[in-house]
C-alpha cells in the first residue's frame, strides 16, 4: 500500500478536504476520494475525518492508497464489438443475450469477463464485479454501451448522465399502432409493489421520462425511436407498457402472445457523449441485429 503526505497551504485552507485530495493525482476521482475516506485510508494529522471536513493551514493529509482489489472474475474471450476505444473510454456494441456484468447466476459470458480479456485498465469505481461501467442495458436489449477505462472518464461520464446530457436512442417494436406521431412520456418508475422483481409506474417512483416518435406501423405493431432522457431500470419497457403499447417479445412486460424473436424488440442504435479528456462531442450508431431485420422484414411484407 502505498502511502503520500500533503501539507495544507494557503490556497487550501478552508477548502473541503475530498476536494484537496482529488486535486492531488487527476487519476483520483471525487467519489473514489469520499470512499476513501469512509474507509480511513485518509487521515488529517492522525485523525479521521469527514469527506467535508474543512482543511486547516499546515495539517497534515496523510493518503493510504489502497492496492486494487483482485477481480474474481475470468477474462474470457468473446469477441467483443469494439465500435471505438481511446485510453479513457470504449464503446461496446453489445450483442442480444449478453448480461453486462457478473451477478448470482452470471459469473462467465458477460461482457465484463470480455472487457478484462480485452484490456487490463477500468475504472474501479463501481467496484470489482462492475469494472469500467457506467451505465447499463438490459440482457435481452442489444446495443451501443460506454465504458470508462480510468476513475477521471468515469466520473466525468456519470456526470453526463446525472446532467442529463447523454443521447440515448433506442428501436423498439411495440404491440398496437400509436395513433399519434411523437409522444412524450413523464411518469415515476418503482419497484412494483405486486412484483418485486419488476418495476412500474408509481407514485413513489424516481423521475423517469422517455421521448417516442413513430417510424413506421404495420398490422398490429408499431416500430418506434425512443429517446431516454433518465435511465431508470427497464425505463422503455415500463413505459411503453404504461400507455398501452408493450414491445413485442417482451417475456416480463408484454402480452403472451408475441411476435418470434427471442425477448424484447429494442436496440439501443445511438450513443452520444462528451469525450472526457477532450471535450469533444462524440455520436455512435450501431446498425440494427439481423434478427430484428428480419422481424422488421416480416412485418413489412403482412401489412
Amino acid at each position: 500500500m502505498e502511502v503520500i503526505q500533503h501539507n495544507i497551504l494557503e490556497e487550501d485552507k478552508g477548502e473541503r478536504i475530498d476536494k484537496v485530495v482529488s486535486q492531488l493525482n487527476k487519476e483520483w476521482s471525487r467519489s473514489q476520494v469520499q470512499q476513501w475516506i469512509k474507509d480511513g485510508h485518509i487521515k488529517v494529522n492522525e485523525e479521521s475525518v469527514k469527506p467535508n471536513f474543512k482543511c486547516p493551514l499546515n495539517a497534515v493529509i496523510t493518503v493510504e492508497i489502497p492496492d486494487p482489489e483482485e477481480l474474481d472474475v475470468e477474462p474470457e474471450d468473446l469477441n467483443l464489438d469494439i465500435a471505438y476505444e481511446d485510453g479513457d473510454v470504449i464503446v461496446v456494441n453489445k450483442p442480444k443475450g449478453m448480461v453486462v456484468h457478473p451477478a448470482p447466476g452470471h459469473y462467465s459470458g458477460t461482457m465484463v469477463n470480455g472487457l478484462m480479456h480485452h484490456c487490463t485498465d477500468l475504472s474501479g469505481i463501481n467496484g470489482v464485479l462492475r469494472p469500467g461501467i457506467v451505465h447499463r442495458i438490459d440482457k435481452d436489449t442489444s446495443g451501443l454501451l460506454m465504458v470508462a477505462k480510468n476513475d477521471m472518464a468515469h466520473e466525468h461520464l456519470v456526470n453526463q448522465l446525472v446532467a442529463k446530457t447523454v443521447t440515448r436512442k433506442y428501436t423498439a417494436i411495440v404491440h398496437g399502432l400509436i395513433p399519434h406521431e411523437y409522444g412524450t412520456i413523464d411518469a415515476p418508475i418503482g419497484r412494483d409493489p405486486k412484483d418485486r422483481q419488476s418495476m412500474a409506474v408509481v407514485d413513489n417512483g424516481k423521475s423517469a421520462v422517455t421521448h417516442f416518435k413513430v417510424l413506421d406501423r404495420y398490422k398490429d405493431f408499431t416500430l418506434v425511436e425512443c429517446e431516454l432522457e433518465t435511465g431508470r431500470t427497464h425505463q422503455i419497457r415500463v413505459h411503453m407498457k404504461y400507455i398501452g403499447f408493450p414491445l413485442a417479445g417482451d417475456p416480463k412486460y408484454g402480452p403472451r402472445k408475441t411476435l418470434s424473436i427471442e425477448g424484447q424488440a429494442l436496440h439501443a442504435g445511438v450513443l452520444g457523449f462528451i469525450h472526457p479528456r477532450t471535450e469533444e462531442y462524440m455520436e455512435f450508431k450501431a446498425e440494427l441485429p439481423e434478427e430484428f431485420m428480419k422481424v422488421i422484414k416480416h412485418l413489412e411484407n403482412n401489412r
